[in-house]
């Protein structure tokens, strides 16, 4: 495994985290919580994002930015969703930080409040991280 096959290997990790987040959701949601299962899912879902930022900094230091071909419309569908995902995904480190440490320190009031926020938000930049590494490197190498 080099540098170059990180793209790919992030994309997975992406669609884990969103995998793991989905099911955390549901454990918590349904009639009978489970927040055993929802803990261990969190909890996954935070290692495969962390894994996915390593392996995203090495690659872009490495590697530098990939830029998308000019398809016309296709590259201004390709911004519409990379924009708000790059937007998105700073502003969700630290909302995670601070649910994941409501959650541990047992505030779960204030942890409840932040993960209606940090969720959507999670499962945004995870989704869209697996459609832009699709976009750029497999529908519309580079």
């Amino acid at each position: 495994m080099n540098t170059s096959d990180l793209p790919a290997l992030n994309a997975m990790l992406n669609g884990l985290s969103t995998i793991c987040l989905t099911l955390g959701y549901i454990s918590i949601k349904k009639k009978n919580k489970n927040e055993k299962a929802h803990k261990s899912f969190m909890i996954s879902a935070l290692i495969f994002s962390a894994f996915f930022l390593t392996g995203y900094l090495i690659y872009h230091y490495n590697h530098g930015s990939t830029k998308f071909p000019e398809l016309g419309w296709i590259k201004t569908v390709y911004l519409l969703i990379l924009i708000p995902h790059i937007i998105l995904a700073a502003v969700m480190v630290p909302m995670i930080v601070a649910t994941f440490y409501f959650a541990f320190t047992g505030k779960f009031e204030k942890h409840k409040r932040i993960a209606r926020l940090t969720f959507p938000i999670w499962m945004y930049v995870s989704i869209t991280g697996v459609i832009i590494f699709l976009m750029l490197y497999q529908w519309f190498k580079v």
